[in-house]
């Protein structure tokens, strides 16, 4: 479940260029009830946004965050999840406008589980495809990808995670390196055993 509303309302928004107007979320967020509005002059494909960081340094458990649009603070529906599985970890809930979203309510719940949903069906999806191409390209005599360097202690963390059931996402992300790097680790180190692919 995510928290429910028990403090002040924080508003984030986000246009692409210096030379767009924010006024139009600014003005939606304040007339939503914001006591303050952190906005970035970014590109959605853009990492840095350190307004994006100033906010939510600045909000406390009980707060909302609340955003005109759902794309102004996502740059994908994966980045989206994992921003608001943070809020929920932090007991901050959330609210988009345009949406009609407010994770305050059952319905808004509700929302946030097919998002969340979706996401892990797109991980899922990409891996099936990497590990596909990987094996195919293997059958053929052919390795994908740029070669990468990783030491021997990280080959051994791979190995270890995967007997343990983790998956490739999982694993990539512990050890510090790409999906494609584990999907060739394991390809190679063991005899082109099967590679478990599951969602946790």
């Amino acid at each position: 479940m995510m928290p429910a509303n028990t403090g002040q309302l924080v508003g984030y928004a986000r246009v692409s260029t210096n030379l767009q107007n924010p006024e139009l979320q600014t003005d939606a967020l304040q007339q939503a009830g914001c006591v303050r509005v952190f906005t970035d002059h970014a590109s959605g494909k853009t990492a840095a946004r350190p307004q994006l960081k100033a906010m939510l340094d600045y909000v406390r458990e009980g707060d909302v965050i609340v955003v005109w649009k759902l794309d102004r603070l996502g740059r994908s529906i994966r980045d989206l999840i994992n921003l608001l599985a943070s809020f929920n970890e932090r007991g901050i809930s959330f609210r988009s406008i345009t949406e009609g979203i407010d994770t305050t309510t059952p319905t808004g719940v509700l929302v946030y589980h097919i998002l969340a949903t979706l996401a892990q069906f797109e991980v899922d999806q990409t891996d099936e495809r990497t590990y596909a191409g990987l094996e195919a390209a293997r059958k053929r005599g052919r390795r994908g990808g740029r070669p990468t360097k990783i030491t021997s202690e990280q080959r051994k963390l791979i190995n270890e995670l995967h007997d343990r059931g983790e998956n490739v996402t999982t694993i990539a992300r512990t050890v510090g390196t790409s999906r494609a790097t584990v999907y060739r680790c394991l390809d190679t180190e063991s005899g082109h055993r099967p590679i478990v692919i599951r969602a946790h």
